[in-house]
Protein backbone atom coordinates (compact mmCIF):
# COMPACT_ATOMS: atom_id res chain seq x y z
CA UNK A 1 0.00 0.00 0.00
CA UNK A 2 2.70 2.71 1.24
CA UNK A 3 4.89 1.72 -2.56
CA UNK A 4 1.76 2.01 -4.07
CA UNK A 5 1.15 5.61 -2.30
CA UNK A 6 4.26 6.30 -3.63
CA UNK A 7 4.65 5.56 -6.97
CA UNK A 8 0.83 7.56 -7.59
CA UNK A 9 2.64 10.48 -5.84
CA UNK A 10 5.52 10.65 -8.10
CA UNK A 11 2.89 10.15 -11.24
CA UNK A 12 0.61 12.92 -10.32
CA UNK A 13 3.51 14.88 -9.18
CA UNK A 14 4.79 14.52 -12.54
CA UNK A 15 1.37 14.77 -14.76
CA UNK A 16 0.55 18.14 -12.69
CA UNK A 17 3.99 19.43 -13.61
CA UNK A 18 4.06 18.41 -17.38
CA UNK A 19 1.07 19.09 -18.40
CA UNK A 20 0.81 22.69 -16.40
CA UNK A 21 -1.99 22.22 -14.08
CA UNK A 22 0.03 23.07 -10.86
CA UNK A 23 2.67 25.25 -10.59
CA UNK A 24 5.74 23.39 -9.54
CA UNK A 25 5.74 24.63 -5.90
CA UNK A 26 2.13 23.97 -5.59
CA UNK A 27 2.65 20.55 -6.38
CA UNK A 28 5.66 19.86 -4.49
CA UNK A 29 3.73 20.69 -1.35
CA UNK A 30 0.26 19.67 -2.11
CA UNK A 31 0.64 16.32 -3.71
CA UNK A 32 2.27 14.91 -0.86
CA UNK A 33 0.71 16.36 1.53
CA UNK A 34 -2.76 14.27 -0.17
CA UNK A 35 -0.89 11.07 -0.41
CA UNK A 36 0.56 11.23 2.93
CA UNK A 37 -3.28 11.61 4.09
CA UNK A 38 -4.61 9.23 2.36
CA UNK A 39 -1.72 7.12 4.08
CA UNK A 40 -3.03 7.46 7.10
CA UNK A 41 0.08 9.78 8.55
CA UNK A 42 -2.02 12.61 9.41
CA UNK A 43 -0.32 15.09 11.84
CA UNK A 44 3.21 13.25 11.51
CA UNK A 45 3.34 14.70 8.20
CA UNK A 46 4.35 18.00 9.67
CA UNK A 47 7.51 16.65 11.61
CA UNK A 48 8.22 14.69 8.04
CA UNK A 49 8.06 17.88 6.19
CA UNK A 50 9.95 20.14 8.49
CA UNK A 51 12.61 17.35 8.34
CA UNK A 52 12.73 17.70 4.64
CA UNK A 53 13.09 21.46 5.12
CA UNK A 54 15.69 21.28 7.53
CA UNK A 55 17.31 18.68 5.65
CA UNK A 56 17.85 20.90 2.36
CA UNK A 57 18.30 24.04 4.27
CA UNK A 58 21.59 24.15 4.16
CA UNK A 59 21.59 23.71 0.65
CA UNK A 60 19.01 26.60 0.19
CA UNK A 61 21.39 29.11 2.09
CA UNK A 62 24.26 28.20 -0.21
CA UNK A 63 22.40 28.72 -3.27
CA UNK A 64 20.52 31.42 -2.44
CA UNK A 65 23.72 33.86 -1.83
CA UNK A 66 25.42 31.84 -4.76
CA UNK A 67 22.49 33.42 -6.89
CA UNK A 68 23.39 36.97 -5.26
CA UNK A 69 27.25 36.30 -5.33
CA UNK A 70 27.05 35.72 -9.00
CA UNK A 71 24.37 38.40 -9.96
CA UNK A 72 26.86 40.76 -8.35
CA UNK A 73 30.07 39.54 -10.41
CA UNK A 74 27.86 39.67 -13.40
CA UNK A 75 26.82 42.87 -13.13
CA UNK A 76 30.45 44.28 -12.18
CA UNK A 77 31.60 42.45 -15.50
CA UNK A 78 33.35 39.66 -14.14
CA UNK A 79 32.25 37.70 -17.46
CA UNK A 80 31.92 40.30 -20.39
CA UNK A 81 36.12 38.86 -21.38
CA UNK A 82 34.60 35.11 -21.44
CA UNK A 83 31.75 36.99 -23.52
CA UNK A 84 33.62 38.47 -25.84
CA UNK A 85 36.22 35.62 -26.51
CA UNK A 86 32.91 33.11 -27.13
CA UNK A 87 31.53 35.69 -29.42
CA UNK A 88 34.38 36.40 -31.49
CA UNK A 89 35.14 32.77 -31.88
CA UNK A 90 31.13 31.78 -32.56
CA UNK A 91 30.75 35.01 -34.72
CA UNK A 92 26.96 34.63 -34.92
CA UNK A 93 26.23 31.04 -35.19
CA UNK A 94 24.17 29.21 -33.26
CA UNK A 95 25.46 25.95 -33.64
CA UNK A 96 29.05 26.96 -32.87
CA UNK A 97 27.18 28.63 -29.57
CA UNK A 98 25.69 25.49 -28.55
CA UNK A 99 28.88 23.25 -29.17
CA UNK A 100 30.84 25.78 -27.22
CA UNK A 101 27.96 25.59 -24.34
CA UNK A 102 28.49 21.77 -24.37
CA UNK A 103 32.54 21.98 -23.73
CA UNK A 104 31.83 25.08 -21.73
CA UNK A 105 29.94 23.03 -18.87
CA UNK A 106 31.71 19.94 -19.13
CA UNK A 107 35.26 21.78 -18.25
CA UNK A 108 33.58 23.62 -15.50
CA UNK A 109 32.05 20.31 -14.32
CA UNK A 110 35.34 19.04 -13.88
CA UNK A 111 34.95 20.10 -10.34
CA UNK A 112 32.27 17.72 -9.51
CA UNK A 113 29.81 20.32 -8.67
CA UNK A 114 26.27 20.19 -10.78
CA UNK A 115 25.24 23.68 -8.65
CA UNK A 116 28.70 25.56 -9.34
CA UNK A 117 28.50 24.75 -12.53
CA UNK A 118 25.42 26.42 -13.18
CA UNK A 119 26.03 29.30 -11.40
CA UNK A 120 29.19 29.93 -13.54
CA UNK A 121 27.84 28.79 -17.42
CA UNK A 122 24.43 30.01 -17.30
CA UNK A 123 24.69 33.67 -16.46
CA UNK A 124 27.88 33.67 -18.54
CA UNK A 125 25.95 32.21 -21.72
CA UNK A 126 22.27 34.11 -21.20
CA UNK A 127 23.12 37.56 -22.59
CA UNK A 128 24.72 35.86 -25.94
CA UNK A 129 21.28 33.71 -25.92
CA UNK A 130 19.29 36.39 -25.75
CA UNK A 131 21.41 38.60 -28.10
CA UNK A 132 20.80 36.30 -31.07
CA UNK A 133 17.24 35.29 -29.95
CA UNK A 134 18.45 31.49 -29.27
CA UNK A 135 16.40 29.36 -26.92
CA UNK A 136 16.82 29.36 -23.14
CA UNK A 137 15.78 26.17 -23.28
CA UNK A 138 18.47 24.76 -25.29
CA UNK A 139 20.88 26.38 -23.00
CA UNK A 140 19.42 24.73 -19.61
CA UNK A 141 19.23 21.40 -21.78
CA UNK A 142 22.89 21.27 -23.23
CA UNK A 143 24.33 22.58 -19.91
CA UNK A 144 22.72 20.16 -18.20
CA UNK A 145 23.56 17.16 -20.47
CA UNK A 146 27.56 18.45 -20.33
CA UNK A 147 27.21 18.54 -16.58
CA UNK A 148 25.62 15.12 -16.42
CA UNK A 149 28.01 13.24 -18.13
CA UNK A 150 31.06 15.08 -16.33
CA UNK A 151 28.98 13.52 -13.41
CA UNK A 152 30.28 10.34 -13.44
CA UNK A 153 33.81 11.19 -13.16
CA UNK A 154 34.65 9.23 -9.71
CA UNK A 155 34.87 12.29 -7.25
CA UNK A 156 30.91 12.97 -8.37
CA UNK A 157 28.30 12.54 -6.10
CA UNK A 158 26.53 9.27 -7.76
CA UNK A 159 30.13 7.50 -8.38
CA UNK A 160 31.36 8.06 -4.91
CA UNK A 161 28.22 7.00 -3.60
CA UNK A 162 27.94 3.93 -5.63
CA UNK A 163 31.70 2.56 -4.62
CA UNK A 164 30.43 3.29 -0.64
CA UNK A 165 27.24 1.63 -0.87
CA UNK A 166 29.06 -2.13 -1.82
CA UNK A 167 32.73 -1.10 -0.32
CA UNK A 168 33.88 -0.53 -4.10
CA UNK A 169 36.94 2.36 -4.59
CA UNK A 170 35.09 4.57 -6.91
CA UNK A 171 37.71 4.46 -8.94
CA UNK A 172 37.42 0.83 -9.42
CA UNK A 173 34.16 1.64 -11.08
CA UNK A 174 34.96 4.66 -12.92
CA UNK A 175 38.03 3.37 -15.06
CA UNK A 176 36.51 0.77 -16.88
CA UNK A 177 33.79 3.38 -17.94
CA UNK A 178 36.20 5.39 -19.34
CA UNK A 179 35.88 4.22 -22.92
CA UNK A 180 32.36 4.48 -22.42
CA UNK A 181 32.50 8.14 -21.07
CA UNK A 182 34.35 9.06 -24.34
CA UNK A 183 31.24 7.42 -26.98
CA UNK A 184 28.91 9.62 -24.52
CA UNK A 185 30.80 12.65 -25.17
CA UNK A 186 31.05 11.87 -28.74
CA UNK A 187 27.32 11.17 -29.07
CA UNK A 188 26.92 14.69 -27.09
CA UNK A 189 28.75 16.28 -29.66
CA UNK A 190 26.80 15.11 -32.15
CA UNK A 191 23.62 16.08 -29.97
CA UNK A 192 24.58 19.38 -29.98
CA UNK A 193 25.36 19.59 -33.71
CA UNK A 194 21.94 18.69 -34.28
CA UNK A 195 20.33 20.99 -31.65
CA UNK A 196 22.85 23.76 -32.87
CA UNK A 197 21.73 23.41 -36.81
CA UNK A 198 18.31 23.45 -35.86
CA UNK A 199 19.21 26.58 -33.89
CA UNK A 200 21.03 28.06 -36.88
CA UNK A 201 17.88 27.47 -39.12
CA UNK A 202 15.28 28.67 -36.75
CA UNK A 203 17.03 32.36 -36.31
CA UNK A 204 20.09 31.92 -38.66
CA UNK A 205 23.88 33.21 -38.85
CA UNK A 206 23.51 36.70 -37.61
CA UNK A 207 26.50 38.54 -39.26
CA UNK A 208 26.95 41.03 -36.11
CA UNK A 209 30.05 42.26 -34.48
CA UNK A 210 28.41 42.34 -30.95
CA UNK A 211 29.64 44.44 -28.53
CA UNK A 212 28.91 43.85 -24.49
CA UNK A 213 29.23 47.68 -24.46
CA UNK A 214 26.76 48.93 -27.02
CA UNK A 215 24.18 46.25 -25.66
CA UNK A 216 23.91 47.92 -22.06
CA UNK A 217 21.66 50.18 -20.60
CA UNK A 218 23.31 53.14 -18.97
CA UNK A 219 21.91 51.65 -15.71
CA UNK A 220 23.76 48.33 -16.53
CA UNK A 221 27.03 50.27 -17.71
CA UNK A 222 27.42 52.45 -14.71
CA UNK A 223 27.60 48.93 -12.62
CA UNK A 224 30.67 47.60 -14.12
CA UNK A 225 33.74 47.62 -12.49
CA UNK A 226 36.55 46.89 -15.24
CA UNK A 227 39.44 47.56 -12.65
CA UNK A 228 37.88 44.90 -10.21
CA UNK A 229 37.85 42.07 -12.92
CA UNK A 230 41.58 40.71 -11.01
CA UNK A 231 40.23 40.75 -7.90
CA UNK A 232 36.75 39.39 -8.83
CA UNK A 233 38.31 36.29 -10.77
CA UNK A 234 40.62 35.55 -7.73
CA UNK A 235 37.88 35.83 -4.81
CA UNK A 236 35.67 33.51 -7.43
CA UNK A 237 38.46 31.51 -7.44
CA UNK A 238 39.02 31.35 -4.11
CA UNK A 239 35.27 30.56 -3.51
CA UNK A 240 35.24 27.68 -5.59
CA UNK A 241 38.03 25.93 -4.43
CA UNK A 242 36.21 26.75 -0.41
CA UNK A 243 32.96 24.89 -2.07
CA UNK A 244 34.95 21.78 -3.12
CA UNK A 245 37.68 21.30 -0.80
CA UNK A 246 35.09 22.31 2.04
CA UNK A 247 37.79 24.61 3.86
CA UNK A 248 34.29 26.51 5.34
CA UNK A 249 30.74 24.90 5.87
CA UNK A 250 29.23 25.39 2.64
CA UNK A 251 26.40 27.69 3.06
CA UNK A 252 28.64 29.87 4.62
CA UNK A 253 31.41 30.32 1.91
CA UNK A 254 28.89 32.22 -0.45
CA UNK A 255 27.50 34.15 2.78
CA UNK A 256 30.99 35.13 2.94
CA UNK A 257 31.86 35.87 -0.99
CA UNK A 258 28.84 37.93 -1.49
CA UNK A 259 29.48 40.03 1.41
CA UNK A 260 33.45 40.54 0.10
CA UNK A 261 31.97 41.16 -3.31
CA UNK A 262 29.82 43.57 -2.21
CA UNK A 263 32.15 45.83 -0.44
CA UNK A 264 34.83 45.57 -3.08
CA UNK A 265 32.86 46.25 -5.89
CA UNK A 266 30.39 48.31 -4.29
CA UNK A 267 31.50 50.29 -1.01
CA UNK A 268 28.47 52.54 -0.97
CA UNK A 269 26.11 50.94 1.15
CA UNK A 270 23.33 52.24 -1.26
CA UNK A 271 24.95 50.23 -4.25
CA UNK A 272 24.93 47.44 -1.91
CA UNK A 273 21.31 47.54 -1.65
CA UNK A 274 20.66 48.05 -4.97
CA UNK A 275 22.28 45.19 -5.37
CA UNK A 276 20.52 42.83 -3.23
CA UNK A 277 16.71 44.05 -4.50
CA UNK A 278 18.37 43.45 -8.34
CA UNK A 279 18.71 39.68 -7.39
CA UNK A 280 16.23 39.77 -5.07
CA UNK A 281 13.61 37.96 -7.48
CA UNK A 282 15.72 34.90 -8.88
CA UNK A 283 16.87 34.40 -5.43
CA UNK A 284 13.42 34.30 -4.21
CA UNK A 285 12.36 32.19 -6.76
CA UNK A 286 15.21 29.01 -6.50
CA UNK A 287 14.55 29.14 -2.65
CA UNK A 288 10.61 28.69 -2.84
CA UNK A 289 11.34 26.01 -5.12
CA UNK A 290 13.57 24.39 -3.06
CA UNK A 291 11.85 24.76 0.24
CA UNK A 292 8.98 23.31 -1.11
CA UNK A 293 11.20 20.36 -2.47
CA UNK A 294 12.36 19.65 0.65
CA UNK A 295 8.56 19.22 2.01
CA UNK A 296 8.45 16.68 -0.94
CA UNK A 297 11.14 14.44 0.05
CA UNK A 298 10.44 15.16 3.69
CA UNK A 299 6.85 13.05 3.00
CA UNK A 300 8.54 10.59 1.01
CA UNK A 301 10.92 9.48 2.96
CA UNK A 302 9.32 9.97 6.48
CA UNK A 303 6.28 8.04 5.79
CA UNK A 304 8.87 5.25 4.11
CA UNK A 305 7.07 5.43 0.55
CA UNK A 306 10.78 6.15 -1.06
CA UNK A 307 11.59 2.64 0.97
CA UNK A 308 8.92 0.29 -0.05
CA UNK A 309 9.03 1.95 -3.84
CA UNK A 310 12.79 0.47 -3.35
CA UNK A 311 11.79 -3.25 -2.40
CA UNK A 312 9.10 -2.95 -4.34
CA UNK A 313 11.28 -2.44 -7.39
CA UNK A 314 13.21 -4.76 -6.49
CA UNK A 315 10.32 -7.83 -6.65
CA UNK A 316 9.43 -6.96 -9.77
CA UNK A 317 12.15 -8.82 -11.43
CA UNK A 318 11.94 -12.44 -12.62
CA UNK A 319 13.99 -14.54 -11.10
CA UNK A 320 15.05 -16.31 -14.49
CA UNK A 321 16.37 -12.81 -16.23
CA UNK A 322 18.13 -12.19 -12.74
CA UNK A 323 21.91 -12.53 -15.29
CA UNK A 324 20.43 -9.54 -17.11
CA UNK A 325 20.31 -7.23 -14.13
CA UNK A 326 22.95 -4.95 -15.32
CA UNK A 327 21.43 -4.16 -18.59
CA UNK A 328 18.10 -4.00 -16.81
CA UNK A 329 19.75 -1.52 -14.59
CA UNK A 330 21.27 0.60 -17.26
CA UNK A 331 18.24 1.09 -19.69
CA UNK A 332 16.20 2.19 -16.16
CA UNK A 333 19.30 4.72 -14.14
CA UNK A 334 18.57 7.81 -16.41
CA UNK A 335 14.25 7.85 -16.14
CA UNK A 336 15.22 6.40 -12.01
CA UNK A 337 16.98 9.68 -11.48
CA UNK A 338 13.19 11.16 -11.53
CA UNK A 339 11.50 8.68 -9.04
CA UNK A 340 14.86 8.26 -6.49
CA UNK A 341 17.33 10.52 -5.28
CA UNK A 342 20.38 9.81 -4.88
CA UNK A 343 20.91 8.87 -1.66
CA UNK A 344 17.85 6.86 -1.92
CA UNK A 345 18.56 5.12 -4.91
CA UNK A 346 22.52 4.16 -3.87
CA UNK A 347 22.22 3.98 -0.41
CA UNK A 348 18.74 2.12 -0.62
CA UNK A 349 17.71 0.30 -3.82
CA UNK A 350 21.54 -0.25 -5.36
CA UNK A 351 22.88 -2.38 -2.90
CA UNK A 352 19.61 -4.71 -3.17
CA UNK A 353 20.02 -5.12 -6.83
CA UNK A 354 23.87 -5.70 -6.31
CA UNK A 355 23.13 -8.43 -3.64
CA UNK A 356 20.07 -9.79 -6.03
CA UNK A 357 22.75 -9.53 -8.69
CA UNK A 358 25.07 -11.64 -6.89
CA UNK A 359 23.11 -14.25 -6.46
CA UNK A 360 22.83 -14.94 -10.38
CA UNK A 361 26.51 -14.92 -10.60
CA UNK A 362 26.98 -11.17 -11.58
CA UNK A 363 29.25 -8.84 -9.57
CA UNK A 364 28.02 -6.43 -7.83
CA UNK A 365 30.42 -3.79 -9.40
CA UNK A 366 28.40 -3.88 -12.41
CA UNK A 367 25.53 -2.86 -10.90
CA UNK A 368 27.27 -0.08 -9.92
CA UNK A 369 28.33 0.65 -13.25
CA UNK A 370 25.20 0.28 -14.76
CA UNK A 371 23.77 2.61 -12.31
CA UNK A 372 26.35 5.86 -12.59
CA UNK A 373 25.33 5.45 -16.76
CA UNK A 374 22.16 7.81 -15.77
CA UNK A 375 20.83 7.86 -12.49
CA UNK A 376 21.23 10.94 -11.13
CA UNK A 377 24.60 11.69 -13.29
CA UNK A 378 22.84 12.19 -16.79
CA UNK A 379 19.62 12.37 -15.16
CA UNK A 380 20.45 14.78 -12.24
CA UNK A 381 19.75 18.48 -14.65
CA UNK A 382 16.27 16.79 -14.70
CA UNK A 383 15.42 15.45 -11.58
CA UNK A 384 12.64 17.48 -9.69
CA UNK A 385 14.46 15.64 -6.28
CA UNK A 386 17.91 17.93 -6.48
CA UNK A 387 18.29 21.51 -6.10
CA UNK A 388 20.75 21.68 -8.75
CA UNK A 389 17.88 21.58 -10.82
CA UNK A 390 15.79 24.35 -9.78
CA UNK A 391 18.86 26.47 -9.77
CA UNK A 392 19.31 25.55 -13.24
CA UNK A 393 16.10 26.38 -14.53
CA UNK A 394 15.70 29.04 -12.31
CA UNK A 395 19.19 30.78 -13.83
CA UNK A 396 17.93 30.10 -17.56
CA UNK A 397 14.10 30.83 -16.41
CA UNK A 398 12.43 28.28 -17.97
CA UNK A 399 9.66 26.44 -17.03
CA UNK A 400 10.56 22.80 -15.95
CA UNK A 401 7.97 20.61 -17.35
CA UNK A 402 9.15 22.29 -20.64
CA UNK A 403 13.31 21.50 -19.69
CA UNK A 404 12.09 18.10 -18.88
CA UNK A 405 10.35 17.60 -22.22
CA UNK A 406 13.19 19.15 -24.28
CA UNK A 407 16.46 17.04 -22.25
CA UNK A 408 14.74 13.78 -21.01
CA UNK A 409 15.10 12.46 -24.62
CA UNK A 410 18.77 13.39 -24.96
CA UNK A 411 19.35 12.42 -22.03
CA UNK A 412 17.63 9.48 -22.22
CA UNK A 413 19.45 8.58 -25.49
CA UNK A 414 23.00 9.54 -24.18
CA UNK A 415 22.09 6.89 -21.17
CA UNK A 416 21.21 4.06 -23.89
CA UNK A 417 24.67 4.52 -26.24
CA UNK A 418 26.92 4.60 -23.57
CA UNK A 419 24.78 1.09 -22.27
CA UNK A 420 25.11 -0.48 -25.60
CA UNK A 421 29.06 0.41 -26.26
CA UNK A 422 29.27 -1.00 -22.01
CA UNK A 423 27.46 -4.36 -23.10
CA UNK A 424 29.20 -4.79 -26.41
CA UNK A 425 32.76 -4.45 -24.70
CA UNK A 426 31.72 -6.72 -21.81
CA UNK A 427 32.24 -4.14 -19.06
CA UNK A 428 28.71 -5.09 -18.01
CA UNK A 429 27.03 -8.37 -18.63
CA UNK A 430 23.70 -9.09 -20.62
CA UNK A 431 22.81 -12.06 -19.63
Amino acid sequence: MIALLGFLTIAVFLYSILSKRLSVIVALVIVPIIFGLIGGFGLELGEYMLEGVQLVAPTGVMLGFAILYFGVMNNAGMFDPILSRILKLVKGDPLKVVIGTLLFAMITQLDGSGASTFLIVIPALLPLYERLGMSRIVLAGVVGLGAGLMNIMPWGGPTARAGTAIGIDPGEIFIPLLPTMGVGFLWLLLVAYWIGKKERNRVGIQDIEFSLELEMTDEQKQMKRPKMLIPNVLLTVLALAALVLQWLPLPIVFIVAFVIALVINYPNPKDQMDQIQLQATGMISVLSIIFAAGVFTGILTGTGMIEEMAMALVNIVPEDIGGSMPALVALMSMPLSLVFNPDAYYFGVMPILATSAEMYGVPAIEIAQASVLGQMTVGFPLSPLTASTFLLIGLARVDLGDHQKFMFKWAFSTTLVMAIFALLTGVISAW
